[in-house]
């Protein structure tokens, strides 16, 4: 194929896999703090889809003029789930919290089915049609600007994961829990944020997402593992092993859907999961255990 055809399908996959960066950042940070696998991320992700839809829909608000309002939102969502349920339910054991995670992944889906019925939804916004000509490639306008804030979003979380307090504390909590109690920091707190910050992540990129995409009650799945792909291949509780991976990943996904069609496109994907697990369990920036 032709340079014409191959630099569109790079371009389109280096769009979808900020997103996918997005999402699995979230992830990340969840995982090298609390150390535990969130299967709530793609329900979560879906409550997102749903608000921003909803504050479209209803209060006729843009979707990226939303991120002010979904952002926050998800990050009380996801504090609150921390502190009052998962915290409460797992009584400090790490397979009761992949439990109450996975509860409540099928309690919210099952709720957003009882509200939304199994309906595919999306939203119409004047730019959603729009394209951006670079070089030989038309890009969707929502595609372009959903890869420059999925970088911008990603750049600010490593910013507060390396350069502040609150990072600092994460950090230390993730390596160390009990020395970092020792030292007065308030594990539980910070487990708490965490929890938020990655939930707001999700927030953030539903956002970017919607105006070019649609939501239902099962839309988390397909992406959550994508995701879960990600933090592997970049190393567990990697935040720039995720970054590169899900730009990686997308690309992937985007040739192998030029060459093995459409449908097809996401082989590639776990053909590199199988690989990594295989010849480099621990990811391409992870630590050997």
């Amino acid at each position: 194929m032709g340079f014409d055809i191959l630099f569109p399908s790079l371009l389109n996959g280096l769009t979808t896999g900020a997103v996918y960066a997005l999402i699995a950042l979230g992830l990340t940070l969840i995982y090298g703090v609390l150390h535990i696998i969130n299967f709530a991320h793609g329900a979560a992700l879906m409550v997102a889809l749903y608000a921003v839809y909803l504050l479209k829909q209803h209060l006729g608000i843009d979707p990226y003029l939303a991120l002010p309002i979904v952002v926050p939102g998800m990050f009380v969502l996801g504090y609150g789930l921390q502190r009052v349920v998962i915290e409460h339910a797992s009584h400090g054991r790490d397979e009761n919290i992949l439990l109450v995670t996975l509860g409540l992944s099928i309690v919210l889906e099952n709720l957003a089915l009882m509200a939304f019925k199994s309906d595919t939804r999306s939203i119409e916004t004047a730019y959603t049609l729009s394209t951006v000509q670079i070089g030989p490639a038309f890009i969707a306008l929502p595609k372009l600007v959903a890869f420059g804030g999925a970088l911008a979003t990603s750049a600010l979380l490593l910013w507060v994961v390396n350069r502040t307090d609150l990072g600092r504390a994460i950090r230390a909590v993730a390596k160390e829990k009990q020395g970092a109690k020792l030292m007065g920091i308030a594990v539980e707190h910070v487990y708490a944020l965490s929890f938020g910050i990655g939930l707001a992540c999700l927030g953030a990129a539903a956002c970017f997402l919607l105006p070019a995409y649609y939501v239902n009650p099962q839309v988390g799945s397909g992406f959550v593992l994508v995701a879960f792909t990600i933090v592997v291949l970049g190393g567990m509780g990697s935040f720039a092993g995720a970054l590169l991976g899900g730009l990686l990943i997308g690309v992937v996904e985007s040739l192998c859907g030029l060459y093995l069609g459409e449908s097809l496109g996401q082989i590639g994907i776990f053909a590199i999961f199988i690989a990594v697990l295989l010849f480099r369990p621990q990811g391409l920036f992870g630590a050997r255990a």
